[in-house]
């Protein structure tokens, strides 16, 4: 194994003191010369130890960083995200087979789960960039990938009922390159308080009421 070259700066400093030390013992220096000598082992020893470093100082760690840098942490991987709707993107057309579920009647605290299903009728890729709920009660996941002409896909939400109480239409907003950029899907339904909770006030207005227009469109 090949010595590193701090070890071979040592090796011959050492040799050049023991060289010294025998000048010395046989009388080339003498007198106030041997001063001379000390001083110059002193300087050989200084220099010897600058040389090889002290501890923790000027050796090369095993990852080739001066010692007390760490080295940098690999940053984490993230997740893919969809790419972003370009405005000028071209449109198509996203079709739902229906835009809302009604759930029924379920109690406080059961998590209600559906999937709306829809197919791309246009003509050009379609691409969902977000799909957000109206509260943190409602999640959505929806595909990431673009969705070809003609190909279909899902868009599954589930709905927290703990501690939403009565009627209840959560929707989910969906944006794409559409034209709107946004359309919404629905879940209602009305959700029965725990046993001996409180139950809505009488007479209160229900939350986010669906109105109905007289052609039936809601």
């Amino acid at each position: 194994m090949e010595m590193s070259k701090a070890n071979q700066i040592q090796i011959g400093m050492l040799g050049v003191i023991i060289v010294l030390m025998l000048l010395q013992m046989s009388g080339v220096f003498s007198g106030g010369d041997s001063s001379l000598s000390a001083d110059a082992r002193q300087n050989l020893t200084g220099a010897n130890t600058a040389a090889i470093g002290q501890p923790g100082q000027g050796v090369p760690s095993a990852t080739g960083l001066p010692p007390g840098v760490a080295p940098a942490a690999t940053p984490p991987t993230s997740a893919p995200t969809a790419p972003a709707v370009d405005p000028n993107q071209p449109k198509t057309v996203m079709s739902f087979t229906k835009e809302e579920f009604d759930f029924g009647t379920v109690p406080e605290g059961e998590k209600v789960k559906h999937t709306f299903k829809f197919k791309n009728t246009g003509k050009e890729p379609l691409i969902i960039s977000n799909a957000k709920g109206s509260c943190g009660c409602t999640v959505p996941k929806w595909p990431r990938e673009p969705i070809a002409p003609g190909a279909s896909g899902d868009i599954t939400v589930e709905f927290n009922s703990d501690k939403k109480t009565g009627k209840r239409n959560q929707q989910v907003t969906i944006t794409a390159n559409t034209e709107p950029a946004n359309t919404i899907v629905r879940l209602v339904g009305n959700v029965t308080p725990k046993a001996g909770g409180a139950a809505p006030a009488a007479g209160a207005p229900a939350v986010s009421p669906i109105q109905i227009q007289p052609s039936g469109q809601k």
